[in-house]
């Protein structure tokens, strides 16, 4: 690793290494995971890893060379920020989001590579079918029968705050280095997590600094600890991190790139866990005592136990969305929210 490992990383156990010789026990290993592990080199032959070697200016010149002519979004973060990329004093961001066409921002960080206290430049989940003309075809790893989305994240020094995403990732580090926490999905009251509508990057995040911990302030921030686990990724690494498991994440090197692949193992029609969790706030969590009990009791009625009893006194071609859903009752069930929500 480039930097030293400070505070709470030092002493925490690190994520599992594996080996997988072949796409097909790869495939079987992220098949049968439950939970975090590191495959060290799996993109250890990627022609932008290769010129990530050789010097971050020839990673750049590399990936400019398959932009389109477009707009990327980048976000430009503070001054002495130390990279953290986080809420200010005022609740809103500490960083400002900007467009730019990606050679004009990679001359920016040229200009500012080594810089002491320059702001942080940070190209986040940018798509790269949408943005790169064989970036991927030339960057990728086979994943068999599944139809991942692929993003790209570049830039300077980072931290980004403890978040988890719905779908499986694995996350290939291409240029620098990276140093991932893990936490069990379970451990989500232990990271205080900060507001689900006004957040960073759309997930919520933990509210807790990483380098510098208030447990005076989040007493149980112990706790989740005594779960964590660290990655510490070099260039060819790849981690992967299980649906919804919580994820710290620090670039380290001057400049740095990550190759992600996101995928869920449920049908694409099906809705997201997150909208209805938003819904619930605004239908439910404000009712009368009385009432939330009887909702909770639906809830576990119909969508956590949905035992035979829900459906057997029906008949079956009658059930609707009660049977299990399909492309066609999905999207049926998609309309009528949608027609109910607009009223």
């Amino acid at each position: 690793m480039a930097d030293g490992t400070p505070g709470i990383f030092a002493s925490l156990p690190p994520v599992r290494d594996v080996v997988a010789g072949t796409p097909a026990a790869l495939d079987a290993l992220l098949r049968e995971a439950t939970t975090p592990f590191v495959f060290r080199g799996l993109t250890a032959h990627w022609p932008l890893v290769q010129a990530g070697q050789r010097s971050s200016r020839e990673a750049r010149d590399h990936i400019a060379g398959f932009a389109r002519p477009v707009p990327f979004a980048v976000s430009v973060g503070q001054s002495q920020s130390g990279g953290r990329l986080f809420y200010d004093d005022a609740h809103g961001m500490n960083f400002q989001t900007l467009s730019a066409k990606l050679p004009d921002i990679f001359a920016r960080i040229d200009a500012n590579e080594g810089v002491d206290g320059a702001p942080s430049i940070y190209l986040a989940s940018i798509d790269m079918l949408q943005f790169f003309a064989g970036l991927h075809e030339a960057n990728h790893v086979d994943l068999g029968d599944r139809a991942p989305l692929a993003s790209i994240w570049m830039g300077t020094p980072t931290r980004i705050a403890a978040h988890n995403d719905v779908p499986h990732n694995l996350a290939c580090v291409a240029v620098g280095q990276r140093r991932f926490t893990l936490f069990p999905r379970d451990q989500f009251r232990n990271l205080y997590l900060g507001p689900v509508d006004n957040t960073p990057a759309g997930r919520a995040v933990s509210m807790v600094d990483f380098h510098d911990p208030d447990f005076a302030a989040h007493p149980r921030f112990r706790e989740a600890l005594d779960h964590a686990q660290v990655a510490e990724l070099d260039a060819g690494d790849a981690l992967f991190i299980p649906a919804m498991w919580w994820h710290h994440v620090e670039a380290l090197a001057p400049f740095n790139v990550l190759v992600n692949y996101w995928w869920r193992d449920a049908p694409r029609w099906l809705g997201q866990a997150q909208d209805a969790l938003n819904h619930a706030m605004l239908a439910i969590r404000d009712l009368p005592d009385d009432e939330k009990v009887h909702w909770r009791a639906m809830f576990d009625h119909y969508v956590f136990d949905n035992g035979a009893e829900v459906t057997a006194h029906i008949p079956e071609p009658a059930r609707g969305v009660l049977a299990p859903l399909t492309p066609d009752t999905a999207g049926k069930l998609r309309a009528f929210l949608l027609r109910a929500l607009s009223r």
